[in-house]
């Protein structure tokens, strides 16, 4: 099977001039349904490369051409899988001048966006050749009526061995922001769907032959996969709902509406507590969609208790349609997941008095992955309110202003919407003591959530209950090395009460680093004592630019169970500043390399000499971000701590 090249894969072809590559990519694509939704990830995959590179002719991509790209490379690739059944071979490339995939080679101003399918197995037979089809089914050749509404040219071209179907794509200047505003029909909610013009270039017309039917339901195939490709990435109901609407409307139907049942009761969207509430209303005609949403809104629909994912006839909305949509079909499905009513799908059409059985059963193949959608975007809902509230517990309300200190804490979560492995906090200790925390719990999720709920309230008790810093580090060893004991003895009462049936994996050993210090402000500077366990070791920045390390390296907590924790002490004077990271500073990434290779750490400190504890943890941040070419992977906090 056919996969997306890398970047080199995709890149590195012949040069159209010296020192300038071509963008060309070339993949091989399956002879099987997914091959469509292969091609169009391919495509948009180059595209995207070849313009953030900026090769010669990428600067004329746009979103429209882009679009229309994808469209012609899904269409060509569906008609040669699905009725030839081969393996093949997609190809795109930028050409400038003449069009050198075509016969003629025209001259192109600005150049050509070209689409090749290839087949290396031009002679075997069509599936169902045998079948008894006259020679004008409109089946065949469908996809490649809408290939040629959206491209300036297509063709075939025979050569020993293979047989390859074209078509080339012009850039269009004016689209590219050289002199007119975008097309009306690009505006709006264009990204939701940008295949609609492709949509109602084959929406299927109102009366269908057999022949028709055996074609629909051949489409049906690319339709689906590509509406699931769609709904999969939402987390959203309200955008599962609103693309519902694009994918039916005009293809399948001539308007739409989507419910969705609150699981908040006591919303009043509609004026039913609990009820149902109108997501999304969408129409052919944009002018019509306000109205038909207000008719709509007075009577949501009310379905059986029997019925289930099927069609359902429901009133026409005459008045909100005009009188050209004075008689119609309406239908309602019900969406649902897991057992659960998730809400409403109604479609209508004018002018018929039944939907035809093949699109009935398509909407409600689509409804069933709309259902599956919202129920995904829920759980997802569900889980993030959950992390927010889990993570504001496990962090301080507000980091404490210390006489004579100022503080600048960067916080960065790499997993925004669940709980991080990093904590931190600052805070009063009583008698003129202040005492800060930087810590980094082994994995995330629930199992950091725990050590650190244990943590964090534990360090503030000790502190506020006078022990020293080490007696404070032996403690919270103990503590984590005796929860981590309970928790593998109810595990194993569990096992044996479940008769050594139904649990995969035991509790996770629970790994805490830590730097942990206190603070003691004075007449010209403060009091600083500090110990890491198993933590990155704080720098001290003197008004000089000299970088030193205030502490010795000790091990993790809760590892050993006769393990001692030693601290340093020294003074802060005015200008001296503490810089505390966890790992997602010092271990950020750029290929073999890491940020805190050959001192790197250090060396960026040495150079904030003079800056405000503020702008030393906003250069650090910006330093480790720009380390790597991607994102970070690792959660990241610093705490920079400066005497006035």
């Amino acid at each position: 099977m056919g996969v997306i090249p890398t970047q080199r894969e995709i890149n590195s072809r012949a040069p159209d001039a010296p020192g300038h590559p071509r963008p060309l990519a070339r993949t091989s694509l399956p002879g099987n349904p997914l091959a469509p939704g292969a091609a169009r990830r391919f495509v948009r995959a180059a595209l995207a490369e070849w313009t953030e590179l900026a090769l010669p002719g990428a600067e004329f991509i746009t979103d429209r051409l882009a679009d229309d790209t994808v469209v012609v490379a899904s269409e060509l690739v569906t008609n040669a899988v699905v009725h030839a059944g081969t393996d093949v071979e997609l190809e795109t490339r930028l050409e400038s001048g003449t069009g050198h995939g075509c016969e003629d080679g025209a001259e192109i101003p600005g150049g050509v966006l070209v689409i090749e399918v290839a087949d290396h197995h031009p002679a075997r037979s069509v599936r169902d050749e045998g079948a008894d089809r006259p020679h004008d089914t409109v089946e065949y050749g469908r996809g490649l009526r809408l290939v040629s509404s959206l491209s300036e040219a297509w063709g075939i071209t025979y050569r020993t061995g293979t047989k390859t179907v074209w078509a080339r794509l012009p850039f269009d200047e004016v689209a590219a922001g050289h002199g007119a505003e975008e097309p009306e029909a690009y505006a709006g909610e264009h990204a939701l769907w940008r295949g609609l013009r492709a949509a109602e270039l084959l929406a299927p017309a109102p009366k269908r032959t057999l022949h028709d039917q055996e074609w629909l339901n051949r489409g049906a195939l690319s339709f689906l996969a590509e509406a699931s490709d769609l709904l999969a990435g939402q987390l959203d109901e309200d955008l599962v709902a609103a693309l519902a609407g694009q994918l039916l409307v005009p293809r399948l139907a001539d308007w739409c509406a989507v419910w969705l049942e609150d699981e908040a009761p006591g919303r009043t969207d509609v004026g039913l507590v609990g009820g149902p509430r109108l997501a999304r209303v969408w129409h052919g005609s944009e002018n019509r969609i306000e109205e038909l949403r207000l008719v709509l809104e007075k009577d949501p629909p009310r379905l059986p208790d029997s019925a289930r994912s099927g069609p359902v006839p429901v009133p026409w909305p005459a008045d909100a349609l005009g009188t050209h949509a004075a008689d119609g079909t309406a239908l309602a499905y019900r969406l649902i997941a897991g057992g659960r009513p998730l809400g409403t799908l109604v479609i209508g059409r004018a002018g018929l008095d039944r939907f035809p059985d093949e699109i009935t059963g398509l909407v409600e193949d689509l409804g069933r992955r709309v259902a599956l959608a919202i129920g995904a975007a829920r759980q997802y809902a569900r889980q993030a309110t959950i992390s927010r509230v889990l993570q504001r517990g496990l962090l301080p309300g507000a980091v404490a202003e210390i006489p004579g200190v100022r503080s600048a804490l960067v916080y960065e979560p790499c997993d925004k919407g669940g709980p991080s492995g990093d904590f931190y906090d600052l805070f009063p200790a009583g008698d003129g003591r202040w005492c800060f925390a930087l810590g980094d719990v082994q994995g995330k999720g629930p199992e950091a959530a725990v050590v650190i709920g244990l943590a964090r309230p534990w360090l503030r008790l000790l502190a506020r209950e006078g022990y020293e810093v080490p007696d404070v580090l032996d403690r919270l060893n103990q503590l984590l090395l005796d929860d981590a004991t309970e928790a593998a003895d109810a595990a194993a009462r569990a096992l044996v009460a479940a008769g050594g049936q139904g649990l995969t994996e035991g509790p996770q050993t629970r790994f805490l680093s830590l730097l942990y210090g206190e603070l003691v402000p004075f007449d010209g500077g403060v009091h600083c004592t500090v110990a890491s366990a198993g933590h990155p070791l704080p720098l001290l920045l003197a008004p000089c630019g000299k970088v030193t390390e205030t502490a010795q390296p000790q091990t993790l907590l809760g590892v050993f169970e006769d393990a001692t924790y030693t601290c340093d002490t020294f003074e802060l004077r005015p200008g001296d500043s503490l810089l505390c990271v966890t790992d997602g500073v010092t271990e950020r990434r750029s290929g073999p390399l890491q940020f805190d290779d050959s001192d790197g750490l250090a060396v960026a400190l040495a150079g904030c000499a003079g800056l405000s504890a503020e702008l030393i943890a906003e250069r650090i941040r910006r330093l480790v971000h720009e380390f790597g070419p991607r994102p970070p992977e690792d959660d990241l906090a610093l705490l920079v701590l400066q005497a006035e």
